[in-house]
């Protein structure tokens, strides 16, 4: 057996000042606003475009080339996520439901962390490394995504195209 003890993969430090802590209660804060707002939204039934319904436009990417960018469908997917819609996640965008799981760990560390009256950090190289790892493979999906993925955009963004 080893001598050394197992390392906690996150600690509650003392933090140096109290702005530390109003960040980590904006982190919770952001992750509670946008839950909120999935919750209300209707998810597109194309699996993009969902951001729409605030009012945003259409994505730019989809606009101008007709693809998607790395980024289009999470909107709708988490959204489908909130409602229930799993496998419908999944189709919108397939990192989606992933990258809501690790918003939602890190925003309740986040919490915890102020509840405490301590900063909560990350001590493990392998989150940071896993952290490295997931923007790699979201990259290199959304490049491939764009390359293999020709008329992408609702007839919406299609009219928006051909008039352009």
């Amino acid at each position: 057996m080893s001598s050394r003890a197992a390392q906690p993969w996150i600690t509650f430090d003392a933090p140096p000042n109290k702005r530390y802590l109003v960040r980590q209660y904006a982190w919770f804060g952001t992750w509670f606003f946008l839950t909120a707002v999935g919750l209300f939204l209707d998810p597109h039934r194309s699996g993009h475009g969902t951001h729409e319904e605030l009012g945003l436009p259409p994505c730019p990417c989809v606009l101008l080339f007709n693809r998607p960018c790395p980024g289009c469908g999470l909107t709708t997917s988490w959204t489908r996520l909130l409602h229930g819609n799993i496998v419908g996640a999944f189709q919108a965008h397939p990192l989606g439901p992933v990258l809501y799981a690790l918003f939602t760990a890190s925003a309740i560390y986040a919490l915890v962390g102020c509840l405490k009256g301590r900063l909560a950090v990350p001590r493990s190289k392998w989150i940071d490394r896993g952290m490295l790892a997931f923007a790699a493979i979201f990259l290199i999906f959304g490049v491939a995504r764009f390359c293999l993925m020709p008329n992408y955009g609702t007839l919406y963004e299609h009219l928006a195209y051909q008039l352009r």
